[in-house]
């Protein structure tokens, strides 16, 4: 293991975005390890993700793109956690001057502040799945090229850039999750991400499910904890890289996960396929034995094995 300790007390950690999918497993993960946590999410968000951590945490609620509640929200704070995005892949190409006014800038912003602020690190989530656009081998390096095909990647890639620069400028410490295709409890089926979570609510449902294409799309899947998992490591530790692919090291085509439901489930789901997306890139899997080097992390739970875990939570919490 190549990491060593970062801080020799807890932190505290404020997660802008800490009320979503991926931020809720954050706060758990970081609260099971002793850290005081911070939730910076938009005004009346729903706190179901963060049920039963409320009495633990400090929510603030305010506007990313507002320098005053961003500023409250920074004071204080060792570690920052970025997981915001105000745009999705499939949709960012429609309105890219938006994806870029909110995303870019609204981040540049925080950074700017999270220095006047003292804040130690930042943490950015970025994409793997969409940053390096159309591969060139399989699996994919850190060091592969970046040509995205869509703005809400070149916002990614961008923002990464900045990150960099600031570090360079201004000498605050940084480190870069490029993430698979994250999937587990609490991903909402209708946010218009996430196929594993969107399948098995429909299959749940007795709803038809569409697939782009003829379902030979193949992606790099995470289950939510072992993601979380990671971004405690970076959190925690020191390591000599400030980038690192986060993933499940194997590529799944959208049939052979429909293959996994139905082992898992035991139904039959009705599937519509339909035309194939520009954007869709025919396969993505991440290289990830940097973090295995280097962080000490892996996943541990192959595609199967999150299914079931998934299935499991939503057919309980459905009754």
């Amino acid at each position: 293991m190549v990491c060593y300790k970062l801080y020799e007390d807890c932190m505290n950690s404020l997660i802008i975005g800490g009320g979503g999918f991926i931020g809720s497993h954050v706060v758990d993960a970081l609260l099971d390890r002793g850290h005081q946590v911070r939730v910076f999410d938009r005004r009346n968000i729903d706190t179901r993700n963060l049920s039963g951590v409320m009495d633990r945490i400090e929510l603030v609620m305010g506007d990313f793109l507002n320098e005053d509640d961003l500023r409250g929200a920074l004071s204080g704070i060792d570690i920052v956690v970025h997981l915001v995005s105000t745009t999705l892949p499939k949709s960012s190409n429609n309105n890219m001057i938006y994806d870029v006014e909110t995303n870019v800038t609204g981040t540049l912003r925080l950074l700017d502040i999270a220095r006047q602020e003292g804040a130690r690190k930042i943490v950015f989530a970025s994409s793997g799945g969409t940053i390096y656009g159309i591969p060139q081998c399989l699996p994919i390096p850190e060091s592969h090229p970046t040509e995205p095909l869509c703005s809400y990647g070149i916002s990614k890639l961008a923002i990464e850039k900045f990150l960099r620069l600031h570090s360079y400028l201004y000498g605050i410490d940084y480190t870069i999750l490029r993430i698979a295709n994250p999937y587990g409890e609490r991903q909402d089926p209708m946010s218009g991400q996430g196929a594993v979570s969107t399948f098995l609510w429909r299959v749940l449902m007795g709803e038809p499910m569409t697939i782009w294409g003829d379902g030979s799309v193949a992606r790099d899947y995470l289950y939510i904890s072992d993601l979380a998992r990671a971004f405690v490591r970076v959190i925690e530790e020191n390591s000599p890289s400030k980038l690192y692919n986060i993933g499940g090291g194997k590529a799944y085509s959208l049939n052979e996960i429909l293959e996994i439901i139905r082992s898992v489930t035991g139904k039959n789901p009705i599937v519509n396929y339909t035309s194939a997306r520009q954007l869709d890139v025919p396969a993505n899997c991440l290289n990830i034995s940097k973090a295995r080097v280097e962080l000490n992390w892996e996943p541990r739970f192959n595609l199967a094995e999150g299914i079931y875990r998934t299935w499991k939570i939503l057919t309980e919490s459905s009754r």
